[in-house]
């Protein structure tokens, strides 16, 4: 089928300013983008009002098995134009899962990436390929490697360091991954069981990514006070295993370090670009991130795996240590709830029904409600009593810092979104048409064309996506149409959990998805492998 847009303003993604053009679609390809085209047996768009731009790329999504238990999987993202999504961040993947950790693993990844559906074994990285390749899917997906979950399959939780026969095999799972296809891999530093690792035992696991020119993004260890040391930890294991570095979610976290440590950290990246590291950032749109109540446990305070440390702060003397460390001095560590307060951290997301209530709601003043002396006891004991799967939002970043990352010229839009349930982070449903409303049409941060390439051409090069994030002759026709004044968001931090609207076509590998702003089919997806 032969598809001819006309009349739009063609957006094309380099960041070039936009112009009048049409733009025929042909076997799934682009065939001529013109000032005026002819076409027989087309169906004819009028695009007359409206943009053409590429079909958007979020590179951070963490919707790793979503399509394995959501049948309406896809209606979210291509509300807001996703057409590509990379899963496996913050290196946390649902593969490798060994028996002997699977049950450990999947409950721990549970907040992140949601329930992993029974009778789902990803024992390997080629189980995760094989599985993806039998969906059906409603837009295209890739993969990174996420090494926390290769160290938990390899020595499971635990604190002691690597031995030389677990960094082998780790670093082989690593090659495994990349040779089925992954991007690249991915690292979440702050995370059990990866903040146990040396800057030299993650350069060894990771260096097979550099072999085969994928990417490594990174989840730092800190985003805080040590916000700088932790941006030079992860350029060190880029310089001693070669491979291309991304900073995943960059920003600053507390309130003490907004407005000066995001330049200090910025400072180091491009001292590192001008030395001839290609280092990389993205972002959100958002002042606050999402994460686990895990998160706020310090590291003196965890046991040798999640299942241990649930046990310990079960007891009252495991509730007085934790009590007693989050309130007191943390050398080393972001402690958010000293950062940012008991009040700026919100539950989002828990298994137990009675909980639920609870969803939206800031610790401090449920803490209050329910008769609490101190935040820290009630998160203690609901981290317990949800066996850890507890999803929150941080409100922890400077609207200022967020603009100051926005217009570096290699930062790149994600929306870094969970799927774990619950009262999600309005990134979730809102991320890309927040940034062009916010930040382009609103408070012109960067011009409209600068802000569509930072949802494709930049996030397209960074993973080696070379037929798409660009409008041109011959490229795959992953293509929206859209009016940059209707095209909103319609969720927020208070639960008000709208999809996008005023989207009226997406195509998807040259087929509509979505036709006059209603969804069509959610099959036109591929799952795809690094080349």
């Amino acid at each position: 089928m032969r598809y001819l847009i006309k009349n739009g303003e063609i957006i094309d993604g380099t960041g070039r300013a936009g112009y009048k053009a049409d733009l025929l679609i042909e076997d799934g390809k682009i065939c001529e983008i013109a000032p005026s085209v002819a076409a027989a047996n087309a169906e004819i768009i009028d695009a007359s009002g409206m943009v053409v731009t590429p079909g958007f790329i979020d590179i951070h999504r963490h919707s790793d098995v979503v399509p394995f238990r959501d049948s309406s999987y896809g209606e979210i993202e291509l509300c807001q134009g996703i057409t590509t999504v990379i899963v496996g961040n913050c290196g946390l993947s649902p593969a490798p899962a060994p028996d002997s950790v699977r049950r450990q693993l999947y409950d721990y990844l549970e907040p992140v990436i949601g329930e992993v559906p029974d009778g789902l074994a990803f024992r390997s990285f080629h189980d995760y390929r094989e599985a993806m390749q039998r969906e059906k899917l409603p837009l295209n997906m890739g993969f990174l490697a996420g090494v926390d979950s290769i160290k938990a399959a390899v020595k499971g939780f635990n604190s002691t360091p690597y031995t030389e026969e677990e960094l082998v095999k780790a670093s082989q799972y690593v090659r495994e991954a990349m040779e089925e296809g992954a991007f690249g891999g991915s690292l979440g530093i702050m995370y059990l069981p990866e903040c146990y690792s040396t800057e030299d035992e993650i350069a060894y696991v990771v260096k097979p990514i550099s072999e085969y020119g994928g990417i490594l993004s990174t989840h730092i260890r800190g985003e805080g006070d040590s916000l700088v040391e932790s941006v030079n930890e992860v350029i060190n294991i880029a310089r001693k295993s070669g491979v291309r570095l991304n900073i995943s979610h960059f920003k600053a976290t507390g309130i003490r370090n907004w407005n000066k440590l995001i330049y200090d950290a910025i400072e180091a990246i491009e001292n590192a670009r001008h030395q001839g590291f290609p280092v990389t950032v993205d972002f959100y749109p958002y002042d606050g991130g999402s994460t686990t109540l895990q998160s706020l446990i310090p590291p003196s305070v965890m046991e040798s795996d999640p299942d241990t440390t649930l046990r310990m702060l079960a007891t009252e003397g495991g509730k007085r240590r934790f009590v007693s460390a989050v309130n007191g001095p943390t050398p080393g560590w972001d402690n958010m709830a000293e950062s940012i307060g008991w009040d700026r951290i919100l539950i989002c997301s828990v298994s137990l029904a009675e909980n639920r209530y609870m969803q939206g709601r800031d610790i401090k003043s449920l803490s209050e409600e329910l008769g609490y002396s101190d935040p820290a006891e009630f998160a203690c004991d609901l981290y317990v009593k949800e066996k850890g799967k507890v999803g929150i939002i941080v409100l922890s970043m400077s609207e200022k810092d967020v603009e100051a990352v926005a217009k570096l010229p290699y930062s790149a839009l994600i929306s870094d979104s969970l799927y774990g349930g619950g009262n999600p982070h309005p990134r979730l449903f809102g991320s890309f048409p927040r940034f062009l409303r916010v930040f382009a049409r609103e408070r012109n941060i960067l011009s409209y064309e600068e802000a569509v390439m930072k949802m494709t051409k930049l996030p397209a090069e960074r993973m080696g996506l070379k037929e798409r994030g660009v409008l041109d002759k011959g490229r795959i026709a992953d293509v929206l149409v859209f009016s940059k004044e209707k095209f909103i968001d319609n969720a927020d931090y208070s639960g008000r959990n709208g999809m996008a609207t005023g989207m009226e076509y997406v195509f998807v590998s040259g087929f509509p998805v979505i036709r006059n702003g209603e969804l069509l089919n959610r099959e036109q997806g591929s799952f795809l492998l690094r080349k």
